[in-house]
């Protein structure tokens, strides 16, 4: 005995358990896709004017710091709009030949800005590094009034996105660079003072190696997130074995097996599973086991459900049963 079905995201399940009501759920996402569009659009005017800021003053005093720090925020501009582009396709509708819509592209575009924020760290060292042996005169007082500019910048747009953060991994990975952003404009702050009055230029490129530092602590995790989103592993969110326990406390459910989960885009996941229902199953006793576990499963935070039932007498022809 095989059937199979397909859970959609919008609550099609008749049950009153919609917290907030169709309409109210609806509203929030509209509310919560315009209130991200707007940070995304405002961080990057901002930040795109910073970084022309930082290039300007920064190569007519020489400080590596700050073209250090605009280097790092000008790839935060571009990350930030890869990250625009990508959360506006997975708002494409699906086609005949891509069947989940664009959605993935939001995993591929944050992989590719892990990979871009940490080869740039390669030509900060390097000049670092040179910089280091070969300190230049620097105006302290100058470094400190841009990097105390781009705290403002960068904590203004960091905070847009704080009550979304934990929604979707590009929108987490913006407020994180922003973030981190600020911290580095607030460590070039208080180097530019110790410049202005101990004259030890060499603090300069030392700060723009602790920059190198903080791009591989901030990106590190959103790399491995990422490719694992990309290979299709299990979302870092889910727990394999609550999923399975959760299935085995339905009524109705003997065993679970032969279950896949993977990420169609960074905020929504899928479940494919074999369950094992007894053999005088009705058919509305399987729809019913069904919609219960579509239920369970939405509060894992899987949100594409796909079972196929079988009993224990039945031959599962899958290789892996």
């Amino acid at each position: 005995m095989h059937t199979h079905e397909e859970h959609n995201h919008k609550h099609d399940h008749g049950h009153g358990h919609d917290h907030h009501g169709h309409e109210g759920h609806n509203h929030g996402a509209i509310v919560a896709l315009t209130s991200v569009s707007k940070a995304f659009i405002v961080g990057i005017i901002l930040n795109l004017a910073y970084v022309i800021v930082q290039v300007v003053v920064g190569l007519n005093i020489h400080s590596l710091s700050l073209l250090s720090d605009a280097g790092h925020n000008f790839l935060d501009v571009g990350a930030l709009a890869l990250s625009l582009l990508a959360f506006k396709l997975t708002k494409a509708k699906a086609t005949k030949n891509y069947t989940y819509g664009f959605r993935k592209s939001s995993v591929l575009i944050s992989l590719l800005n892990a990979s871009v924020l940490l080869l740039s760290i390669g030509a900060i060292g390097y000049e670092s590094i040179f910089r280091f042996q070969h300190p230049q005169e620097l105006p302290g007082l100058t470094i400190s009034i841009i990097a105390a500019i781009g705290i403002v910048i960068n904590g203004v747009s960091a905070f847009m996105f704080f009550s979304n953060k934990e929604n979707d991994l590009n929108v987490k990975s913006a407020f994180l660079h922003l973030l981190s952003d600020a911290v580095v404009s607030l460590g070039i702050v208080v180097g530019g003072i110790i410049i202005y009055y101990t004259h030890l230029y060499w603090i300069d490129p030392v700060l723009s190696i602790i920059i190198c530092i903080v791009i591989i602590i901030s990106t590190w995790n959103l790399l491995r997130n990422s490719l694992r989103l990309s290979l299709d592993g299990v979302p870092e969110n889910i727990d394999m074995k609550k999923i399975e326990a959760a299935a085995l406390k339905t009524k109705g459910v003997l065993d679970i097996h032969h279950i896949h989960v993977w990420a169609i885009s960074t905020t929504e996941n899928a479940l494919t599973a074999h369950i094992v229902v007894d053999e005088n199953s009705t058919m509305q006793d399987i729809q019913k086991i069904k919609h219960d576990l579509k239920h369970t499963f939405e509060h894992q935070d899987v949100h594409h459900v796909t079972l196929e039932t079988e009993t224990r007498t039945a031959d599962c022809a899958e290789p892996d049963c």
